[in-house]
């Protein structure tokens, strides 16, 4: 490689590492989706995990929420072997969970106030955020019993498909809002380990 090729390159590293570091310091919350406008933000995410109804055999009753991890969708299914799938966001590795649980209860524009385990990861987060646009749980949140965990909204749209949680079941906010109005406090919720559903969904998310 010859000086100017070096010159160049360095120069792009350090650039780079200048508008990350300048970007963190601005938002270093960005991670969990803070500072992104809580507006209607499902078309920002990829096409095949845009809300839509779907064929969908299943042998749980119309109503039940069904959480399919490894392909990250969430389907809420409906009548006649159909279902609304949403995209979602899962928890990252190591934060990956499944069960049966229930809607305990729900909330609009929640407020967020980190558990202890996710303090003690993450010392920098705040104690407690009243719920609003900037708010990471976005504009709902319905939480599962006997757990941590909530599927909720985010302001940061292109996390949805990732696994990127610490447990969460993520929605742009559009569509946490749908489903927020179709769910009752008490409805099913089943989780799947992430090892299921791939073959039986026709969809990878890899592909």
């Amino acid at each position: 490689m010859n000086r100017f090729c070096r010159f160049a390159t360095t120069a792009a590293v350090v650039i780079a590492a200048s508008a990350f570091v300048t970007e963190a310091s601005a938002n270093p919350f960005a991670w969990l989706g803070f500072g992104h406008a809580a507006t209607d933000n499902g078309n920002q995410v990829r096409a095949d995990l845009r809300r839509r109804v779907v064929e969908y055999p299943s042998n749980e009753a119309p109503g039940t929420i069904i959480v399919d991890t490894p392909n990250t969708y969430l389907y809420y299914v409906l009548p006649g072997g159909k279902a609304i799938r949403y995209g979602v966001g899962v928890g990252r590795e190591g934060f990956t969970w499944s069960g049966v649980k229930t809607v305990e209860r729900k909330a609009e524009w929640p407020d967020w106030t980190p558990p202890a385990e996710m303090i003690a990861r993450a010392p920098f987060l705040p104690r407690f955020m009243a719920g609003g646009t900037n708010n990471p749980l976005g504009a709902r949140a319905m939480y599962l019993s006997g757990t941590v965990y909530r599927i909720h909204g985010t302001n940061a749209p292109s996390t949805i498909g990732s696994r990127a949680t610490a447990g969460c079941i993520r929605m742009v906010n559009e569509d946490v809002i749908d489903l927020y109005d179709r769910v009752k406090v008490g409805t099913k919720v089943v989780v799947l380990p992430a090892a299921e559903r791939q073959a039986a969904a026709g969809f990878s998310w890899y592909r």
